[in-house]
């Protein structure tokens, strides 16, 4: 373990088949105005949001509708979120979805009051909230992003022509977040595999940096077998209880900052994948999906030794024989199987991605100084043209 660190998670949760049953004591802890913030609405086919609104109306609240949240939240529906807290003097935010909802009601509650350009000032410049916020609460119906128990809000800004994310403090993390895995059985499976390559990559990201033995990579190991095996059960049996809450709980844990603690973190297969999304409005899984591996292998010998730790503590590769060079290639390999195995996409071109618009998606990928290798603008290029 190396640098130093502090660990504060507010966020309540109540996780099982009985979860929904804390929602009225929550709401009480809270003014008389909820704005009801979700998609498209699945959730009125499925019976979710009749329950839920049962019980805001059972705890006396005023409800202010607010449906429309795209998988990719926009920065101009945003403001309209933020023109309907004003108005209605919203007391809390409460998200009934997956991450894109969720990450879309704390930039509205980060937004709503802010007086200067709420996108220069959390996404370019990642500035501070100074203004007044508003509470923020959330039923899960998607795994994935992890938002459930972070600060992250990941919004689209087209206008800018960037897709950018912002992490915002334990005052803008939900207050408190309904884990029903029965919820998540609504998904189709390709968003529910897309969830899955999603958490995947949260614990990558983590997992690729650092040279030090950290206590902090047993931990991300151990999520990403578990992850592995139930991903594995669920995919064929989407309705299987147990693997399905397994890999509820490994989504929430693998992105509430536990496992940043001791480490830095790389992101960049994010950076460009989010760019994909801006473009191609693809979903997020899938965007990360189609670019991790030509990422990992244009970076593999950067970080040689975290890659032949992951082959043989994550994937069981025996390294007998073998180079360093071949243990880590095996183990990015058995990777591209499981990928496979599970059905996510495996190229950015099935996404949408082309000659065409190769240069747009470049522009718009961030590139950070981290992880093993901090990229130029023409490797980027390089690792798309691989990825399609």
């Amino acid at each position: 373990m190396q640098g130093n660190f502090t660990y504060h998670n507010p966020t309540k949760l109540y996780f099982g088949e009985e979860a929904m049953s804390h929602l009225a004591g929550e709401l009480k802890g809270y003014g008389p105005v909820v704005m009801l913030s979700y998609g498209g609405g699945s959730i009125k086919k499925n019976g979710i949001y009749d329950a839920v609104v049962a019980v805001l109306k059972e705890t006396g609240k005023t409800i202010v509708e607010d449906p429309g949240v795209m998988p990719n939240p926009t920065y101009e529906k945003v403001m309209e979120g933020c023109h309907l807290v004003r108005d209605n003097k919203v007391d809390l935010i409460l998200a009934v979805g997956g991450g894109s909802t969720i990450d879309y009601a704390k930039a509205v509650s980060a937004s709503a009051y802010c007086e200067e350009d709420a996108w220069e000032k959390y996404w370019v410049k990642q500035g501070w909230p100074s203004c007044q916020t508003v509470a923020v609460g959330s039923v899960l119906t998607m795994v994935g992003t992890g938002s459930e128990m972070n600060g992250g809000s990941v919004i689209t800004n087209r206008k800018a022509g960037f897709k950018l994310g912002k992490v915002f403090g334990p005052a803008l993390y939900p207050k408190f977040t309904i884990l029903n895995p029965r919820f998540t059985m609504t998904v189709p499976q390709y968003q529910m595999v897309a969830g899955f390559f999603d958490i995947m990559s949260h614990l990558m990201e983590q997992y690729f940096a650092g040279k030090a033995d950290c206590t902090t990579d047993y931990l991300i190991e151990g999520l990403m077998r578990s992850l592995i095996h139930s991903s594995r059960i669920a995919a064929k049996n989407p309705q299987d209880y147990e693997a399905r809450a397994n890999i509820m709980w490994t989504a929430t844990w693998a992105l509430n900052t536990l496992l940043k603690c001791g480490k830095g973190g790389d992101w960049e297969v994010h950076q460009i994948g989010h760019a994909i999304g801006l473009v191609t409005d693809a979903t997020h899984g899938m965007t990360l999906a189609s670019v991790s591996l030509p990422y990992y292998r244009h970076v593999m010998q950067d970080g040689l030794h975290q890659f032949v730790r992951f082959a043989t503590n994550v994937w069981g590769v025996r390294p007998e024989g073998k180079s360093d060079e071949q243990v880590a290639n095996e183990g990015l390999s058995c990777l591209e199987s499981w990928m496979k195995e599970i059905g996510v996409v495996m190229h950015s071109s099935e996404l949408g991605v082309s000659e065409k618009n190769l240069q747009a998606v470049t522009d718009a990928v961030k590139i950070l100084p981290v992880g093993y290798r901090t990229l130029t603008r023409d490797e980027v290029v390089e690792i798309l043209r691989e990825s399609m």
